[in-house]
């Protein structure tokens, strides 16, 4: 049986990915911040193994990727899910905030991938799927720190893809557009129903839409895929 690790599994995109790989029959560990209640409740409806993390802190991760081995003896497959955003101009923004949404974003993804890669190796098998954004693609106003740490996340892709190709390792991307999450919450009716207008298939995406896209990757469907983005975006940046 295969296994995945998820960060940031409690809600939102994490959390469908933990549910879709759940009920594909995989082992499924998802690292967690803060949220014990969800964290449990996810645990006993999905069957899955929740570890408290703070993805960014790299002894966390150290001892949490520690955990999944010596529950299930294996890790195939990463997810790096876990992330906050910042809206407002940049020059509002204190060097917390900033260091923040780097180091949730981008760092993250540094210390849980380093972690894996040498199980990987060991099997000369394995893949790493990144959750970066639309705007990482191609940037938002008010947003210079997110779009920064999502686009930093997409170079992450392609170098890290080109470094483990020859282990046979795959290491991709996926991109949401405007999904329907807490992040949303951030926004007033009005103003989603602009960016559902503004989407050219006509709405907001579902985390389902996701999870859907990082199952495919995971699979060998996706076998000859690495260092791609797969951008979910009902064709708002095309």
């Amino acid at each position: 049986m295969k296994t995945v690790i998820i960060t940031g599994g409690t809600r939102g995109i994490g959390r469908a990915c933990v549910e879709r790989f759940a009920n594909e029959g995989w082992n499924v560990a998802f690292f967690y911040l803060s949220s014990d209640e969800k964290a449990k409740e996810i645990e006993e409806k999905f069957g899955a193994f929740s570890i408290q993390c703070d993805v960014r802190n790299s002894a966390d991760v150290k001892a949490a990727v520690k955990k999944v081995i010596d529950k299930f003896g294996n890790v195939d497959l990463l997810v790096n899910n876990a992330g906050v955003s910042f809206s407002g101009l940049l020059q509002d923004m204190s060097d917390f905030d900033w260091q923040q949404v780097i180091d949730s974003n981008l760092t993250s993804a540094f210390y849980t991938s380093r972690e894996v890669i040498p199980i990987f190796l060991r099997n000369s098998s394995g893949s790493i799927i990144n959750i970066s954004s639309m705007w990482g693609v191609t940037g938002a106003s008010c947003e210079v720190a997110y779009s920064a740490s999502k686009a930093g996340l997409i170079g992450f892709t392609k170098s890290l893809a080109k470094e483990l190709a020859p282990s046979h390792i795959r290491v991709n991307a996926v991109a949401p557009g405007a999904i329907n999450t807490d992040m949303m919450k951030e926004y007033s009716d009005a103003e989603i129903e602009a960016i559902a207008e503004e989407t050219p298939l006509g709405s907001i995406g579902s985390v389902k839409n996701i999870a859907d896209a990082v199952w495919f990757l995971a699979n060998d469907s996706a076998e000859f895929i690495t260092g791609e983005v797969l951008n979910v975006n009902g064709g708002f940046v095309i």
